[in-house]
């Protein structure tokens, strides 16, 4: 059976990753730091036929991740997908020249070092699968091509930052299919309900690179299955 993990996986673009993937057959391990919706959203997919087993994980937190890593070792001896797909947005980054360090620093950490750090936990059990695959949700706000519009820019440069680390691990691990996704602006409790996009929409993308997208495809900033410039 196939595995993935989708991190922030218990809300959002991240559970209808999880969902859709379980419905392909993947045995899924649901990541998020709150246990409680993490094993709500395990049980969701289980109860609609799927394989689910949640897996408490801080992507800020490097003994939080390695500690997972071995949990998840435990339970299967390969790992055929990783979705990077926690992230943060805090409250007052609305402002490059006002936010502060902290801020800064708080999104860095979850956004952009978290997917690496995460990546380097679960390399070895990614080594064991036939094709592994890495998939970051990144945002195209984070696309340095057409210039940035003010629009919470810690948020943006995290996403810019990710793209770079996209780029650096695929070129670190050529057996790998290594990607970043726009899945757009879709209604999340970050998105808001006035996005444009539904969650089916956002996952789509994600779901393709993880499931049926040619191995070779790799190095790569993606939205509707298509490339688009960093």
């Amino acid at each position: 059976m196939k595995t993935a993990l989708v991190t922030g996986g218990n809300k959002g673009i991240g559970h209808e990753v999880a969902r859709q993937l379980a419905a392909r057959g993947f045995h899924i391990f649901v990541g998020a730091r709150n246990r409680g919706a993490g094993h709500a959203a395990a049980k969701a997919i289980e109860k609609n036929g799927g394989k689910a087993t949640f897996l408490e994980i801080d992507v800020a937190d490097n003994t939080s991740v390695t500690a997972t890593a071995r949990e998840l070792a435990k339970i299967a001896d390969h790992l055929d997908v990783l979705v990077n797909n926690a992230g943060i947005m805090v409250d007052g980054d609305d402002a490059i020249l006002k936010i502060s360090d902290d801020i800064f620093r708080k999104t860095l950490e979850t956004n952009m070092l978290g997917a690496l750090r995460v990546t380097r936990a679960f390399e070895p059990l990614l080594t064991k699968s036939k094709a592994p695959r890495v998939i970051n949700v990144s945002s195209g706000g984070g696309q340095l091509t057409g210039g940035a519009d003010g629009w919470a820019p810690a948020y943006c440069i995290s996403k810019t930052a990710l793209n770079g680390v996209t780029s650096q691990l695929a070129a670190a691990l050529p057996k790998f299919a290594v990607n970043s996704v726009c899945p757009g602006w879709v209604r999340t409790d970050m998105g808001g309900q006035g996005a444009a996009r539904s969650v089916e929409e956002g996952a789509d993308t994600i779901v393709w690179l993880a499931a049926d997208a040619p191995q070779n495809l790799t190095g790569k900033f993606l939205r509707d299955r298509k490339e688009i410039p960093w």
